[in-house]
């Protein structure tokens, strides 16, 4: 294994995230304050946050607008959720694993003014969801970063940094599609760093394909790193969708 795909590496970036340097309480990020709770993944410290803001289209929502109803799987602080609200959406889910993440996304959505229209839910993916619920844009900012199979957590943010064997992946990429209205999108951040052939393989045994709507390429510590936002598709169901594209930003 590559060093920039290491797991270990990962993991001490997740301890390092809990330095007292790196937890301010509140950050600023895309031109407004945010609130930050200990133990949620911290935007500054990882810089994905902003990434799946700018291949999104959301990095300036008043130039990009968006409308519909927003799912946010592994929302952390709420940044996205907020900012797809703020953009236009009509109703927006924040949803975590970690409670404290759930939490804190509210308290972005009050600090803003959009609690009228974001609900942050504790859900393992799509589980405490109203499964008559339907979504025009879901999208996860996956912890790409692949564990070993045995691994288990020995902290609830390391979950935001590493997946072990692609079981949330799985779920997700299987899962995803079934939640959207009919001309909706199923999204997923992944990374350079993550193992693509194997996310490919998982879309090919859970009968979906991925397609890349967008991709940026940065420096992150040293390393060159691709950035992809991926849309899952099902195969052989008729797509009765145009194909879209994602806002650029200016």
């Amino acid at each position: 294994m590559s060093e920039i795909k290491s797991y270990l590496r990962s993991l001490e970036r997740s301890r390092d995230s809990m330095r007292a340097e790196h937890r301010p309480g509140a950050f600023s990020l895309g031109g407004r304050e945010w609130d930050l709770l200990d133990t949620v993944f911290a935007p500054l410290h990882a810089g994905t946050t902003e990434i799946v803001l700018d291949l999104l289209g959301l990095s300036d929502p008043a130039r990009h607008p968006r409308r519909g109803v927003f799912l946010e799987i592994g929302c952390g602080t709420g940044v996205v959720a907020v900012t797809a609200a703020l953009a236009g959406c009509e109703r927006v889910v924040a949803s975590d694993i970690n409670a404290d993440a759930v939490t804190n996304a509210a308290l972005n959505a009050r600090r803003h003014g959009v609690d009228d229209r974001v609900r942050a839910v504790h859900s393992d993916l799509f589980e405490a969801l109203p499964a008559g619920q339907r979504y025009d844009t879901i999208v996860w900012s996956s912890p790409y970063v692949r564990a070993p199979e045995n691994y288990r957590f020995a902290t609830p943010l390391e979950r935001a940094y590493v997946d072990p064997g692609y079981e949330t992946h799985r779920r997700y990429v299987e899962e995803a599609p079934r939640w959207l209205t009919a001309d909706g999108q199923a999204l997923l951040h992944f990374s350079s760093r993550g193992d693509m052939d194997g996310l490919h393989r998982i879309t090919a045994e859970t009968g979906r394909r991925l397609r890349v709507l967008r991709k940026l390429t940065l420096v992150d510590r040293g390393d060159v790193v691709e950035h992809f936002l991926l849309e899952i598709d099902s195969v052989g169901e008729p797509r009765t969708r145009p194909a879209r594209t994602v806002a650029q930003p200016a």
